[in-house]
Formats: structure tokens, C-alpha cells, sequence
């Protein structure tokens, strides 16, 4: 998760993917303090015993919920990144197309990762790691990305990652408060324009 120390995982039976599922879609749609393991479990029509037999503890159903999305995310953008044209801009580009087309399909409340920090701000909690982990993939994503951007040196090449990190995790913010209509289109707008101030051209 681009973390030094990686959360402990479970192996996954069926019925743990059973509940897995529905902690999945109550813990977004509801939030994750809202949601009970009996709650879960009566949605993935599993025992509570069977949830604790599988997961151990509601913290890794947690664990296992984020980096399932986590996972699910990274693969979607690798698809979209492999179909983009090679040049630097056109791939910085497809990074907001992608999230645009995943926050149409599966985030209607925003960026799963932002929402559970607000509820998991203790480090010392599992699921920590992966949130700030996955928020470091991307920024490393990001500075990548511009230390292809022709003509930029390593120093403005890592600043250009941080601004379109910024760029991205704030259209994401605002596409789940929903505070005006097209925020990661019009975050995608702002960093084409950046990127032609970045290449003058």
C-alpha cells in the first residue's frame, strides 16, 4: 500500500466475500461507525460468528473493505493508463478521465479513502495504513508521471506531482459534497492548463 508496514490480510472464503460485499456497501452508503457486525452480517446472510470466525474483529472487515477497493481502483486505472497515448500529458490526462468514469460508476459519495479518514484519524488503527497508503500511491503515481514531462527538472517535476495530486484529491472532495456539478472535469481542465504553463505549449 506504499507504506513500510504492510496491514495484515485474510484469506478469503465465499462466505467471507459474502460479507465482505455488504460491509462494502453499508460502510460507504452509511459510514463505517454507523455499521454494526450485525448488520453485516444479516446482509451477507452469514452468522455474526461466521464474520468473527473469517475477519477476527470489525477492524479488519474494515482492512479488508478499503484495500479490496483499493485494489479494485488501482486495476481499473491501470486498464485505463495501458489505453492512453504515451505522451506524458495525455496519461497525467486519462488519470482524471479514469476517476471521473469511477466516481460516476461506484463513488456517488466521494472517495471512499477520504470518507474513512474522517472517521479513522488514530494512527495506531489497521486501516490507517491503507488509507495513507493508497493517498501516497497515488501522489507517487502523480510524480512519476510529470518526471516524464519533457523539459522539467527533478525539483519542478516533483512540485507538478504534488499540485495535481492536489488537483485530483480535491475534485474528489468536492464531487462528494457534491458543491457544484463536474469537479473532477473541470480538475482535469485546470491541470491541462497547468501542464501547458509546465511545457509552454
Amino acid at each position: 500500500m506504499g507504506t513500510s508496514e504492510e496491514p495484515r490480510r485474510i484469506t478469503m472464503t465465499p462466505a467471507a466475500r459474502r460479507a465482505l460485499a455488504a460491509a462494502g456497501r453499508l460502510f460507504y452508503d452509511r459510514g463505517i461507525h454507523a455499521v454494526g457486525v450485525d448488520l453485516i452480517a444479516a446482509e451477507a446472510g452469514v452468522t455474526k460468528k461466521t464474520l468473527y470466525d473469517r475477519f477476527g474483529s470489525k477492524e479488519q472487515v474494515v482492512v479488508e473493505y478499503l484495500a479490496d477497493r483499493d485494489e479494485r481502483w488501482r486495476a481499473f486505472l491501470a486498464g485505463r493508463l495501458d489505453a492512453a497515448p504515451p505522451a506524458p500529458r495525455a496519461r497525467i490526462l486519462a488519470v482524471f478521465d479514469a476517476s471521473r468514469d469511477w466516481m460516476s460508476d461506484h463513488g456517488s459519495k466521494g472517495c471512499s479513502m477520504v470518507n474513512a479518514h474522517a472517521e479513522i484519524s488514530d494512527s495506531s488503527h489497521p486501516a490507517h495504513a491503507v488509507i495513507t497508503g493508497q493517498k501516497q500511491w497515488m501522489l507517487d503515481l502523480f510524480t512519476r508521471l510529470a518526471r516524464d514531462v519533457e523539459g522539467l527538472g527533478p525539483d519542478a517535476a516533483d512540485r507538478l506531482g504534488r499540485t495535481l495530486m492536489l488537483l485530483h484529491e480535491g475534485a474528489l472532495v468536492a464531487h462528494g459534497l457534491k458543491v457544484f456539478p463536474g469537479p473532477v472535469a473541470h480538475a482535469r481542465e485546470e491541470a491541462d492548463a497547468l501542464l501547458s504553463v509546465a511545457t509552454g505549449r
